[in-house]
C-alpha cells in the first residue's frame, strides 16, 4: 500500500492529467488570457489577480465541481507495481467469473445474430434516414416486428451466475457459520452490519427531519420543508457540487431536484453537450444496429406497459439509441469490472487489428436496462439535458448492478448485504422462506437490480435516488430491500410457497421509502 502523501500526489496527477483533455481546460485558459487586457490585472501581482478573477466570475467553482466528478469516478490508486486490471478488480475469481459471463452474453448475441440473418450494424438506405429524421419524436409510433428478438439476458439468468459464484481460496468447510449457508449468496466480502450503518447514515436517524417524512400535508411547512427549501436555493445559487451531494442526504424538494442532481452529478447542458447529443443522434440515423431491436423490444416490454413511464416512451428510445453510440462511454470500463465486448468487420474474424466494440458504448442492454432512464424523464424534459445525467448516473452507478465485482457499491455486495441483513435482524423470517423454498434474494433480485425503477411508486423512487446520489453508494438499496421484507414480515410468516411469497411483495407501489429506511436502520 502506498502512504497518504503519495497517495494524494498520485491521484492530483491522475486528476491534473484527465482536466487537461477536457473542454474546461481549454475554456479556462481562454478565460485566464481574455482576463489580462482587464484594467484590474497588474503585472507584479499578475498571478493572484488571474486566481481572484477566475474566482469571482465563477470558473474556480467550475473546476472545483469538475475535481469533484473525477474524485467520485476515479478509484482509489493502487500499488504501482499492480497491474491495470486490479484497477478493475481485485479479486482474480471475479474476474474470471465477469470475463466468463461476458462470453455468454456475446455467444447469446452472436447466435441471435446468425438465427435471424441480421447484421450487427448496416448502413440505412437514404430514403429510411429521412424517415427516420422525421418521426425523430414519435417512434413510439411505430411498430416493428419484433417477435424474433429476444432480451440477450433477463435478471433471474445473472442471479444464477451470482449464486455459482465461489472463492477459490476459501474452504467452505472452515470457519463458516451455520447462518451463512442459509442464503444464496456463498462468498464473503465485507459488508456493513446495522450499527456502522447508523454511523454511516447519520442524516436518516429518527432526530433528522427528512422530505419523505417531514413534509407530509398534516405537518405545517414552518418546520421543516420551509426552511430546507430556503437551504437548497442557496446550494442551487452556489453552484457547488459538494454541497448538493450533502443537501440531497436529506431528500430533494421536487422543484428543485433536476437542478440539484445534475449539480451533484457535474453533469452540464452547455453548447458542446447539445452538439454532442446532436453527433449521437446522427449516428443513429445513419446507422442501424442489431442492439436498437434490443432497446426497442425491452422498453415495448417494461417502460410501454407501466402506468408512470409509458408517456415517455419515444424520450427513452432517444436516450437510449444515441446511449448506444456514446463512445465516452467506453472511458468507465477502466474502473468497471466488465471488458467491452468485441466484434469483427465482416470477412476479418480472427485478425485482431480488424475487431471494433460492440456496441460502441460497449455496453449490451438486458431485460430491464430502460427503467434506469425512465424515472429521469420525470425530471428533465430537453433530451441533451436528460441524456447528459443519465450518462452521468450510468457510469457512477447504473453498471455496478449488472457486472460482477467485489466493489461494495456492486450487485454482489448488495446481495450478500441484503441477506446478511434480513439474517441478523429477521432470523425466523429467513428460515422459514429458505425452508418452504422461497429464498428471499429470488424475490429482492428483481428490485435491486433495477434499483427499484418500476416497483416503487415515481416521487418515492426518487426520494431513494436522492439518497443513493447523497451518500454516493448504492448500498442503501439493498437496506431497502430487507426493510420491505421487514413491513410484510407478518404476511411473509403465514406463505407456504414461492408463489404465494411473491404475492404478498408483488406490489410495492403504496410503499413509503423514508419511513421504512428509518425504522429498520434506527428504530
Amino acid at each position: 500500500m502506498m502512504d497518504e502523501g503519495t497517495e494524494l500526489s498520485v491521484t492530483i496527477a491522475q486528476i491534473v492529467q484527465r482536466l487537461k483533455g477536457a473542454h474546461l481546460h481549454s475554456q479556462l485558459e481562454k478565460q485566464a488570457r481574455e482576463c489580462l487586457h482587464r484594467p484590474e490585472i497588474k503585472l507584479e501581482s499578475l498571478k493572484e489577480d488571474v486566481r481572484n478573477f477566475l474566482r469571482v466570475s465563477g470558473w474556480e467553482r467550475k473546476l472545483q465541481n469538475a475535481v469533484y466528478r473525477e474524485l467520485h469516478i476515479l478509484p482509489p490508486p493502487g500499488h504501482p507495481a499492480a497491474p491495470p486490471e486490479h484497477t478493475k478488480e481485485p479479486l482474480a475469481y471475479m474476474r474470471k467469473a465477469q470475463a466468463s459471463w461476458e462470453k455468454r452474453i456475446l455467444k447469446s448475441l452472436n447466435s441471435m445474430c446468425t438465427e435471424l440473418g441480421v447484421p450487427l450494424a448496416r448502413k440505412r438506405p437514404i430514403p429510411e434516414q429521412k424517415e427516420l429524421t422525421n418521426k425523430w419524436n414519435e417512434m413510439g409510433t411505430d411498430e416493428p416486428d419484433l417477435s424474433k428478438f429476444r432480451p440477450v439476458y433477463a435478471p433471474k439468468d445473472f442471479l444464477e451466475v451470482l449464486i455459482s459464484l465461489k472463492n477459490p481460496n476459501h474452504d467452505c468447510r472452515e470457519g463458516l457459520t451455520a447462518r451463512s449457508h442459509w442464503g444464496l449468496i456463498q462468498i464473503s466480502l465485507n459488508v456493513r452490519a446495522i450499527p456502522q450503518m447508523r454511523e454511516a447514515y447519520p442524516e436518516l436517524s429518527l432526530t433528522c427531519c427528512q422530505l419523505g417524512i417531514d413534509d407530509h400535508a398534516h405537518i405545517p411547512p414552518d418546520l421543516f420543508e420551509s426552511e430546507h427549501i430556503r437551504i437548497g436555493n442557496k446550494v442551487v445559487s452556489e453552484q457547488d457540487s459538494a454541497a448538493a451531494q450533502q443537501y440531497s442526504r436529506q431528500g430533494c424538494p421536487t422543484g428543485l431536484r433536476a437542478q440539484l442532481w445534475a449539480l451533484i452529478l457535474n453533469a452540464t447542458n452547455e453548447p458542446e453537450d447539445i452538439m454532442h447529443y446532436e453527433q449521437l443522434k446522427a449516428a443513429v440515423i445513419h446507422h442501424d444496429l442489431l442492439v436498437d431491436n434490443l432497446i426497442y423490444k425491452d422498453v415495448k416490454l417494461t417502460a410501454s406497459n407501466d402506468d408512470y413511464y409509458f408517456v415517455f416512451e419515444d424520450f427513452l428510445y432517444q436516450v437510449l439509441l444515441c446511449f448506444s453510440r456514446d463512445t465516452a462511454v467506453l472511458e468507465h470500463f477502466s474502473y468497471n469490472s466488465a471488458t467491452p465486448p468485441k466484434s469483427y468487420i465482416q470477412g476479418k474474424t480472427g485478425t485482431e487489428e480488424f475487431a471494433v466494440v460492440y456496441p460502441p458504448n460497449g455496453v449490451v442492454p438486458f431485460h430491464g436496462f430502460s427503467m434506469y432512464v425512465a424515472p429521469l424523464c420525470f425530471l428533465y424534459n430537453e433530451p441533451s439535458k436528460l441524456y447528459s445525467v443519465f450518462r452521468e448516473m450510468y457510469v457512477r452507478y447504473f453498471f455496478r448492478l449488472h457486472s460482477i465485482s467485489s466493489s461494495p457499491s456492486g450487485i454482489v455486495s448488495l446481495c450478500l448485504q441484503f441477506e446478511r441483513l434480513l439474517q441478523s435482524h429477521l432470523p425466523q423470517l429467513f428460515y422459514h422462506l429458505q425452508k418452504i423454498g422461497a429464498q428471499p434474494l429470488r424475490i429482492a433480485f428483481k428490485w435491486m437490480v433495477r434499483a427499484f425503477s418500476g416497483y416503487l411508486s415515481t416521487d418515492q423512487l426518487l426520494l431513494l435516488w436522492d439518497r443513493v446520489l447523497g451518500y454516493d453508494s448504492l448500498e442503501i438499496v439493498a437496506v431497502l430491500a430487507a426493510a420491505v421484507f421487514a413491513f410484510r414480515a407478518e404476511n411473509l410468516m403465514e406463505v407456504t410457497s414461492l408463489a404465494s411469497a411473491e404475492a404478498v411483495l408483488a406490489d410495492l407501489s403504496t410503499l413509503k421509502v423514508m419511513p421504512l429506511l428509518q425504522i429498520f436502520l434506527f428504530a
